[in-house]
């Protein structure tokens, strides 16, 4: 029973005693005032603000108008026609007597009388308005430097015109008015400044350009092979004068390409390098040579010498002989030349245009020839690498040879560049060390997405400048590709490459490793027309630029650590320089098989194909007819598949799937965690297979355990993964549950194209018995 006074719900609702309760009055809710809100007050304050403002800044200018006015009684002029007035033949004089008026706005004529009558009163509340407004620009003092930065790209370049049409128009370079005249010395005038005959345009342009092949040795360099493209009856090396059509002048056409030679001692003077950077080079090189400078008090060593001697001979260049050894000595020569050809370049247009500015010549048709000195867009130099901390040691080095030492202030932005270039580096791990090409290879900032633009002026090398103001680029192959775009793309540009004068790509096979059609694409977009004019002086446009021959101007450096075919193709597709090309060809020997330290026979089974195109699919017929079902039973067991190409490994992984093969892979894009898993499953024999892929290998240098035996679908692209990947064999990573020392292979296919891999690999001599021999089956021994 429940308790007295209490009454029972149980299994229903309690009642709601509605007598007891007391009734309160409901609140009745205000309507909404918009003007007592909370964001319109605030919004309210801000604009009462902003009003105080703008009236003290426009009583401030008129108290500063009304003083100018009492302190002299001079008539305002336009400074713009002022300038004009003092140019030499300058015909509209009188515009200035007509414009000598003194500039008064509606405002002023309104109140004019007003403001003289109350001008003692304005003094007495001007001096707390400057007080309001010092403590205003103080406030504003980190805005205006954070804008500072940007305002600066985009203003710039028009600061530096203007410069030039005031301040320098009495800059006048001595070596350019000889070169104006006639006398050509500089490999830069000589390459650039005249237009090919149409002798050598047909020589250039043919496909394949008619060359005549000379083969050099250097001490250094050693091997080299230079291509310059001739006509077929070349009677002279001198330059070729013809009569214009039109007059009586003379047209000089410029030179054919000669053979480099080799620089014996370093005299920057005649070398044509600029006085401006003279004194700084031997501490920007220090490094470089002073383990040879008590013996050889060069400034540079045999290697920059005879790299140099080709690249300041305005050729194109491939050097597959770059080391992380002789890295920064590559560097320096190519930073040289870099930093060499946009002084002349800066110099030539200053000289020109005070020139002109004397001459009075402005017009299309008034502007001499050899004051031609521009381009469709400004930048002229593209550097393509392929990380940021190679885009970091370029600019380092830049500084070097321009300053010297940064004294501050000289170059613009380095705050944010250091912020942007630095950090975001791998952690080599302690317990299992990682090869020593692979600590030197990813060292630093390894982000391959970016690109930056800069412009070097008389004091100053300005980072993040626009590509449009910029006279260098530097990017990654991705980081352009991303500019450059796409066909169907709504934002995308690509007339930033249409003048590139010098392109310089660096450590070259690394890219192989990210994408190689980024780099394509950017190259297929260079040397197009531009769609918009981008403030080009037309009365100036070299003539060649004109015509559509600025390809066969560009000269072209390429560095890379090994000689590929993709390289090769590159050079074939995408260079053309009328100076001819030079190519770094050494004999390969003995290749990277002599590194590999288990006693495994190597087999080498060779596969016909006529062409490249065939080659795939004999490649992969191959393997499915002759390799694949000889290792697929079970003796063969922890059988690992190398495959360079991601497209054969995806359509190997596809055929195992379909004929359900035991397999397992890895490639650069499984998770971690599937690694994990396949690697476990390799190991105790649960996957009788395991794709493999290169680029994997590459980026993460994995120690695969459990192999006993290993098939090469290709030849590794670096010759030091074959004996990488054959000494992961060793007992010391096998399971010794599962086969024995006696049950291991390595199995290699290739054919006549894979020449250059092989040679890399077994020597140039051994690849070209193996190439030629009537036997396809080759079985090494070490």
């Amino acid at each position: 029973m429940p308790p007295k006074g209490k009454r029972s719900f149980r299994g229903k609702k309690r009642k709601f005693d509605e007598r007891n309760v007391q009734k309160r009055p409901k609140t009745k809710k205000e309507k909404f005032d918009l003007r007592r809100s909370s964001y319109v007050k605030e919004r309210e304050a801000k604009n009462e603000e902003i009003e105080a403002r703008r009236r003290i800044v426009e009583e401030e200018k008129t108290r500063q108008r009304l003083e100018e006015a009492d302190s002299s009684e001079e008539e305002e002029v336009d400074p713009w026609l002022l300038y004009l007035s003092e140019l030499s033949g300058y015909k509209h004089k009188n515009l200035i007597e007509k414009l000598n008026k003194p500039i008064v706005t509606s405002s002023e004529s309104e109140n004019e009388d007003s403001n003289a009558q109350n001008k003692n009163e304005t003094d007495k509340k001007g001096k707390k308005k400057r007080k309001e407004m010092k403590r205003m620009k103080k406030r504003n003092i980190k805005e205006e430097e954070n804008e500072e930065s940007e305002a600066d790209e985009e203003f710039s370049d028009q600061n530096e015109e203007i410069t030039v049409s005031t301040k320098e128009n009495d800059y006048e370079d001595a070596e350019t008015a000889q070169e104006d005249i006639g006398h050509l010395r500089d490999p830069f005038s000589l390459h650039l400044r005249n237009d090919m005959d149409d002798e050598l345009y047909k020589a250039v342009s043919a496909t394949p350009p008619i060359t005549e092949t000379t083969t050099l040795l250097w001490p250094a360099l050693g091997n080299l092979v230079c291509q310059i493209p001739k006509p077929a009856s070349d009677s002279n090396d001198k330059t070729i004068k013809v009569k214009k059509l039109l007059d009586d002048e003379e047209k000089q056409y410029t030179n054919y390409g000669k053979v480099p030679t080799r620089i014996e001692s370093v005299d920057w003077n005649k070398l044509h390098v600029k006085s401006q950077i003279q004194n700084n080079l031997i501490k920007a090189n220090y490094d470089n040579v002073k383990n040879t400078i008590e013996k050889d008090s060069a400034p540079m060593t045999p290697l920059q010498r005879e790299l140099f001697s080709v690249i300041n001979n305005y050729q194109d260049l491939h050097y597959p002989g770059r080391t992380f050894s002789n890295a920064d000595e590559i560097r320096f020569v190519y930073c040289l030349h870099v930093i060499n050809h946009i002084l002349k370049t800066r110099t030539k247009i200053l000289h020109h245009s005070a020139k002109l500015a004397k001459s009075n010549r402005s017009g299309m048709g008034e502007v001499p020839d050899e004051y031609k000195d521009q381009g469709l867009v400004r930048p002229k130099v593209l550097i393509i690498v392929p990380f940021k901390h190679s885009c970091l040691k370029i600019v380092e080095m830049f500084i070097s040879i321009l300053f010297g030492e940064d004294k501050g202030g000289s170059v613009i932005n380095k705050l944010r560049f250091m912020e942007d270039f630095t950090g975001n580096e791998l952690t080599m791990p302690k317990k299992n060390p990682k090869p020593e090409d692979y600590k030197l290879t990813l060292q630093g900032n390894i982000d391959d997405k970016f690109k930056i633009g800069m412009a070097i002026t008389k004091k100053s090398l300005k980072l993040y400048t626009n590509f449009y103001s910029s006279d260098i680029i530097i990017g990654s192959p991705l980081g352009l590709r991303r500019v450059v775009g796409a066909e169907g793309e709504a934002v995308r540009d690509y007339d930033f490459l249409s003048s590139i004068e010098l392109l310089i790509m660096d450590q070259i096979d690394v890219v192989l490793m990210q994408n190689w059609d980024h780099l394509y694409q950017v190259l297929d977009y260079m040397h197009l027309q531009p769609k918009k004019s981008h403030d080009i002086d037309y009365s100036r446009l070299r003539s060649w630029c004109v015509n559509g021959w600025t390809k066969y101007y560009r000269q072209t450096l390429i560095f890379a650590n090994i000689e590929t075919p993709y390289i090769n193709t590159l050079l074939i597709r995408k260079c053309f320089n009328y100076a001819g090309q030079v190519k770094v060809a050494n004999a390969l020997e003995p290749g990277s098989i002599r590194d590999v330290t288990v006693k495994v026979p190597q087999v080498f089974y060779r596969f016909d194909a006529s062409d490249l195109c065939q080659a795939i699919d004999s490649r992969l017929d191959f393997f499915l007819k002759e390799i694949l079902p000889r290792y697929s039973d079970p003796i063969y067991n922890h059988t690992l598949i190398y495959v360079p190409c991601y497209f054969d490994f995806v359509y190997l992984r596809n055929r195992m799937m379909k004929e359900k093969m035991s397999f397992t892979m890895i490639s650069e894009y499984t998770q971690d965690r599937k690694v994990a898993r396949a690697r476990d499953m390799f190991f105790h024999s649960d996957a009788h297979f395991l794709l493999y892929t290169e680029r994997w290998h590459f980026w993460r240098r994995t120690r695969i355990k459990g192999i006993r035996h290993l098939i090469f679908y290709q030849l590794p692209t670096y010759p030091h993964f074959y004996s990488e990947m054959c000494n992961l064999m060793d007992n010391l990573y096998q399971n010794p549950r599962s086969g024995t020392e006696f049950n291991m292979s390595v199995t290699v296919i290739y054919n006549k194209f894979d020449a250059i891999s092989l040679a890399q690999i077994v020597g140039q001599n051994r690849a070209a018995k193996m190439i030629e021999s009537e036997s396809k089956v080759h079985t090494i021994k070490c």
